[in-house]
């Protein structure tokens, strides 16, 4: 089934999640990042800041607050600036009055060289770099915690996922015909449709105690009345199909309504053998070497403007698979023909 049409919220989840990363964080932050002009202080204006602030300093020395001005003025990485200002100043009493502040500000003064100024630096920066890093990988770690949640609910939910076999060493399944044969227990598969799953098609996988491939068996919508959406499910069609059969066995489980409508109960003829759905009632399919009891197990019919028992609300239907053992005949493929027009 495809995982849209069982969990879109979760789809709807992670495509959200994908999508914002990709249009903040790649094209936002990483390829077209924003830059902001207009705002803050030019260089020129730094070095006229840090020019005034060393000449005021170098008249107003002596007095023990000045330097906690210097300290409050240069605060924005001044130093830096006054230090390379200092290293290009020609004048050695300008020199000196920028070393001055610079070593109020940073306690170090000028060393050799100059001192980059702090966010003269074009190039991206290394620790932003390692949160995008960061970043990327706690997304794709919520996608895999989340991927693996849902796997695991999935398989808790008998009703829209195919559930694990169970081996029953009960008695042999109900046989049309007097012909009997022996017939040794597979699996049983259980599904329930409820009215709304517009998108309702169970199957599942037939596999003997050593997981060979035997065939597959479902249930799915075969039609429906009134309008599209939902649908009102007047019939579904169960199967059976064998690896070592030429053909698919499909049978047609009815409403009420559908059975005796001879137009419809006509329409549906060719899709398989028509059954009346009738809670407790078993249904069985047989090929060449496998046997299926479809028993109805929940049946309720839903209420509105259409005729009365027309559309299910409610159904569930126990699959319990059987292989038959020896050499079989194969059956009657014409008889079974006549049969269905005799019906």
């Amino acid at each position: 089934m495809d995982m849209m049409q069982k969990r879109p919220g979760l789809v709807a989840v992670i495509t959200f999640i994908v999508g914002w990363f990709i249009g903040l964080v790649v094209f936002g932050w990483w390829l077209t990042p924003i830059q902001y002009e207009g705002v803050g202080i030019s260089n020129a204006q730094q070095e006229n800041i840090v020019r005034i602030t060393a000449d005021w300093y170098s008249l107003n020395a002596a007095n023990p607050a000045s330097a906690d001005v210097v300290k409050s003025a240069l605060s924005w990485g001044g130093d830096a600036v006054a230090c390379n200002l200092a290293n290009a100043e020609p004048d050695p009493a300008a020199q000196a009055r920028l070393q001055a502040v610079a070593q109020v500000v940073n306690g170090q003064g000028c060393g050799e060289g100059a001192i980059a100024p702090a966010g003269d630096d074009d190039g991206r920066s290394p620790l932003a770099t390692l949160f995008l890093v960061v970043l990327l990988i706690i997304l794709f770690g919520a996608i895999i915690i989340v991927w693996r949640r849902r796997n695991e609910a999935m398989q808790g939910t008998s009703e829209e996922v195919e559930p694990e076999p169970t081996f029953s060493p009960e008695a042999p399944p109900e046989i049309a015909g007097d012909e009997e044969i022996e017939a040794t227990p597979i699996a049983r598969f259980q599904t329930t449709y409820n009215y709304g799953f517009d998108a309702f098609d169970d199957s599942f996988s037939i596999e003997n105690a050593n997981e060979e491939f035997l065939g597959e068996c479902g249930v799915s919508i075969s039609e429906s009345l009134g309008t599209d959406a939902p649908k009102n499910v007047t019939a579904f069609e169960v199967w059976l199909f064998d690896k070592n059969d030429i053909r698919t066995v499909t049978k047609v489980v009815m409403s009420d309504h559908a059975f005796f409508d001879e137009a419809l109960k006509a329409k549906l003829a060719p899709k398989g053998e028509p059954v009346l759905a009738r809670q407790g009632e078993v249904v069985v399919l047989e090929t060449q070497s496998l046997i299926i009891n479809a028993e109805i197990k929940e049946l309720e019919y839903g209420t509105g403007t259409l005729p009365p028992q027309s559309f299910f609300e409610r159904m569930t239907i126990e699959m319990s698979t059987w292989s038959k053992d020896g050499d079989f005949t194969p059956p009657d493929l014409q008889g079974r023909v006549d049969e269905i027009l005799n019906y």
